[in-house]
């Protein structure tokens, strides 16, 4: 990326390494448009939530309700865990996670292994996303007790600020031509905080918001899905950072293509996220639709390693019924004609 912001070559904390994150041209037609993937696998905990995660613990430092030696709790189906974790582990600070089984096991694994006290909602082994019932236990928890937050991130200014520094790296990497930008939403920090903010950098393009079947925000029906860390299921609410005025298009994609899409990448070498997997598939699906020479940037939100026991589990996927080497197949054999032309 000719131009684009660099770190600086020797940090002192993990947290220096958030950002300037990579972009990967996946796929291109021969009208010239192209699909370049926005790598945040590449910040630390693999994910772009950490870029939130140290923007919510600062804000709340710099107001004065997070001192030294104080307290953090968050509910979280993993990412944010992870980079609230770090975090914490750097500053002092000690940090709860509320969590359910729904989460990937190496998610949970890797926040108790940075220190992290776990607290299940529901202790009965169940799979059930139980974001509602984490986000109550998650503010009881916190009430009256001195030094102590809860950052409840989706409906937290700061997790949308968190990625206001996306769109800054990816205007400076692509000198401002950017067309079309699609990303998960989830609690809506990272697709709308970076349209906001590119916004003031680049006026013209179209930003399309991507969730799971089953999740509510762009309607219903409303039903189970195991694409993690991303979605509204029923019974929560849809978080005040899910800006409907910044995204011109929503739509839904299935737990099977998305997992198919995910499959089917990691055959090209990359490793992609489950919920990064249905923004990846309807980013390919529609690249050849779009306008030539119009350039697309996905936002993939975290690196398929965590999901080595789910995603990429033939025995996880084919009990659940996700398993469509039919879907897999369709998907490579677009890969394969899309990256002829780049």
């Amino acid at each position: 990326m000719p131009g684009a912001l660099q770190r600086p070559a020797v940090v002192s904390r993990v947290s220096d390494l958030i950002g300037y994150t990579p972009l990967l041209e996946l796929a291109a037609t021969e009208t010239g448009s192209r699909l370049l993937l926005k790598l945040e696998m590449f910040n630390p905990t693999g994910t772009a939530k950490i870029r939130m995660a140290r923007q919510m613990v600062t804000d709340a430092e710099d107001r004065g309700e997070l001192r030294p030696g104080g307290r953090i709790i968050e509910s979280t189906s993993g990412n944010t865990g992870l980079g609230l974790a770090v975090i914490a582990a750097e500053r002092g600070y000690t940090f709860t996670a509320v969590v359910d089984h729904h989460a990937c096991t190496d998610k949970l694994r890797g926040m108790k292994a940075l220190g992290t006290e776990l607290v299940y909602v529901v202790d009965d082994g169940t799979e059930e996303l139980a974001t509602a019932a984490r986000e109550e236990l998650a503010e009881d928890m916190a009430r009256g007790q001195d030094n102590t937050i809860f950052t409840e991130q989706h409906n937290n200014p700061s997790n949308g600020v968190g990625y206001f520094p996306v769109a800054h790296e990816l205007n400076e990497a692509l000198d401002g031509r950017i067309d079309v930008l699609i990303g998960a939403v989830g609690t809506g920090g990272a697709l709308c905080g970076t349209t906001r903010e590119l916004r003031k950098l680049i006026p013209d393009f179209s930003t399309i918001g991507v969730e799971p079947k089953g999740s509510i925000a762009f309607g219903g029906p409303a039903h189970d899905y195991y694409q993690s860390g991303t979605g509204t299921p029923e019974g929560a609410e849809i978080g005040a950072l899910v800006d409907f005025g910044l995204i011109d298009e929503g739509v839904k994609v299935g737990d099977v293509e998305a997992f198919a899409t995910c499959r089917a990448v990691a055959r090209t070498g990359l490793l992609i996220g489950g919920s990064a997997g249905g923004v990846v598939h309807e980013a390919l699906t529609r690249l050849s639709s779009l306008p030539p020479g119009t350039t697309m940037v996905a936002l993939v939100n975290d690196g398929g390693e965590k999901y080595m026991d789910t995603v990429f589990n033939d025995e996880w996927m084919h009990a659940r019924d996700l398993l469509d080497p039919e879907a897999e197949r369709e998907i490579d054999e677009l890969l394969t004609k899309l990256r002829r032309n780049r």
